[in-house]
């Protein structure tokens, strides 16, 4: 059976890959089955991949609230958008999770021209500019000339001292971070630069897939049992991590959400941030 990718490839249909992505939601196998053997049912040729996902998602959310919300994590990091003002943020508190300082949207004078940056993130006496690149389609990749551009942006900056954590520091380091992918020529003219590199699915081990399944580091915009509004306004609220809500029903109760309805986001947040 062939099935239209969301890029228009089409591809022959891959049972396994979808179990695979069932059970790294916290489903169990005789789940992933179940819906996997639904799905089969309703299966027919030229199907789209995103019609797939809605079904897995919709008989999972039937069955745990928390499965569903990890199904949609690369979803609900699109939703971050579409600016990307919220993915910064979110990013943000990925590497302060780490241990890192940070500080956001950040303006400096380089040696030849001014320069706004995304993040600035010190550990270890070491800081380092990350420049955020927001696609708001999935099958959208930051090309070799992001890498080019920032790199340049990066040498203007690194020849100065500035008064960013403390005064006279210098910017020693680089990160490039995307919600998507980056092409194999991105990736090769990053590693060879020095330039570390994170997207959905790099590197292998550390990328934002692995470090929100491993440190339970969700975006408010994957939770089932709120409204986009609702998470628009915790949003607001600077709520970017389902973390920053375990036992909060104040930020809750600011945006108008109802007891009865409290306790059921509260239970999906609880089941979210019991990480593998």
């Amino acid at each position: 059976m062939r099935v239209v990718k969301h890029s228009g490839e089409i591809v022959h249909f891959n049972p396994d890959k979808l179990i695979t992505s069932l059970l790294k939601s916290g489903a169990d196998a005789f789940t992933a089955d179940a819906i996997l053997k639904e799905i089969v049912r309703d299966i027919h040729e030229g199907i789209s991949t995103k019609s797939i996902y809605k079904k897995a998602f919709a008989l999972l959310k039937k069955n745990t609230h928390s499965h569903a919300a990890r199904y949609n994590l690369r979803a609900a990091i699109q939703m971050l958008g579409p600016e990307g003002f919220y993915f910064e943020k979110y990013i943000a508190r990925l590497f302060e999770a780490e241990k890192y300082e940070t500080k956001t949207n950040v303006v400096l004078q380089g040696h030849c021209v001014m320069h706004e940056v995304d993040i600035l993130i010190r550990k270890n006496n070491e800081i380092a500019m990350v420049e955020c690149k927001f696609h708001g389609g999935s099958e959208a990749a930051s090309d070799v000339k992001v890498p080019l551009y920032v790199f340049s942006r990066f040498n203007d900056l690194r020849v100065s001292s500035y008064s960013l954590f403390s005064s006279k520091e210098k910017i020693t380091n680089c990160w490039i971070v995307t919600n998507t992918r980056f092409t194999a020529d991105a990736i090769a003219f990053a590693e060879c630069s020095g330039i570390n590199l994170l997207s959905w699915d790099y590197p292998e081990k550390g990328s934002l897939k692995s470090r929100n399944n491993q440190d339970c580091l969700y975006p408010v915009t994957c939770l089932t049992t709120l409204s986009k509004a609702e998470k628009e306004k915790l949003l607001l609220l600077d709520i970017i991590l389902v973390k920053e809500l375990v036992n909060n029903k104040v930020d809750l109760k600011e945006i108008g959400i109802s007891s009865n309805r409290i306790k059921n986001v509260l239970k999906e947040v609880a089941e979210l941030c019991k990480c593998y």
